[in-house]
């Protein structure tokens, strides 16, 4: 099995967000610079007085699931998460990662040939892109949403609810490392969405590697990059305490590739800030 990684392969037509290049060289130019070293004492100020919902959550936790789906949903009622939400690149650019994998995972859901596709979620948070892709999936699929924290699963039952899909989710809070202890039958398709910016090397390989031991041989795993081309990483650490990992996919799939997965293909979401990679599982040596 190649460990190569074939990247820039056009992303299907899902409906993405773009940015004309004017727009994209006004923020380059002058927005991007504003958010990046006006002080952050005086940009958190600014954010509290306009009550932005993005900013509480992520000083709440940065980077977690209320967060997300703030980013995700898009609607926002204060004037300051109209433009931080409508108008940032990162949250235009993770609709586009969450309709490029849900996409992408409904595809790997009617390939798989089984008669209910098994969908592992790590790191799952409330599952939004998997209901998704199960909602757009032809062909039926259960799935088990892992995270460490429990406090998005009521919203994440609601939602699954909402698609008539709750009797084919099911929750679990604990470590990814000890899937052997949960999982009812191995998984066909792994989704590892929205955690590797937020680990370092070694736990990805990790958690990698502990889905690996529970995965049939040539089962795919969904993952993501994330690159610095949004611009505002000196913003997000300052203002949102949101200290991400950037990696190219390239060096992400080097990170896999260790863990026993190859065959890498990367598809790269329009603002160019992720790709959402599927690796398959190695053959086990004889």
């Amino acid at each position: 099995m190649s460990g190569k990684l074939i990247e820039n392969r056009d992303p299907p037509e899902v409906g993405f967000e773009t940015f004309s290049p004017l727009k994209r060289a006004f923020k380059r130019a002058i927005v991007n610079p504003l958010a990046n070293y006006l002080p952050a004492g005086l940009t958190k100020a600014i954010l509290r007085f306009g009550k932005s919902e993005l900013a509480a959550a992520n000083w709440a936790d940065p980077g977690g699931w209320r967060s997300m789906v703030i980013s995700y949903n898009g609607r926002c009622e204060q004037i300051a998460d109209k433009i931080l939400v409508k108008a940032g690149t990162v949250p235009t650019a993770l609709r586009n990662r969450k309709r490029l994998a849900a996409h992408l995972l409904a595809e790997l859901i009617d390939s798989d040939g089984s008669e209910s596709t098994h969908v592992l979620c790590l790191g799952a948070g409330p599952g939004q892109i998997i209901t998704e892709a199960m909602s757009q999936a032809k062909t039926v699929a259960h799935a088990t949403l892992v995270d460490l924290n429990s406090d998005s699963f009521d919203f994440g039952r609601q939602m699954a609810d909402e698609r008539g899909l709750s009797e084919r989710v099911r929750f679990i809070q604990a470590d990814v490392r000890d899937l052997h202890e949960y999982l009812h039958d191995p998984p066909h398709v792994v989704k590892m969405m929205g955690i590797c910016e937020y680990l370092d090397d070694e736990q990805i390989v990790t958690i990698a590697r502990a889905a690996a031991d529970v995965m049939p041989d040539g089962s795919p795993i969904v993952f993501n990059s994330i690159s610095k081309s949004h611009g505002t990483d000196r913003f997000f650490r300052r203002v949102f305490g949101l200290h991400m990992n950037h990696r190219s996919g390239g060096e992400l799939a080097g990170l896999m590739r260790q863990a026993g997965f190859g065959n890498f293909l990367a598809y790269r979401e329009p603002l160019g800030v992720y790709h959402v990679i599927i690796g398959r599982k190695a053959l086990s040596a004889d």
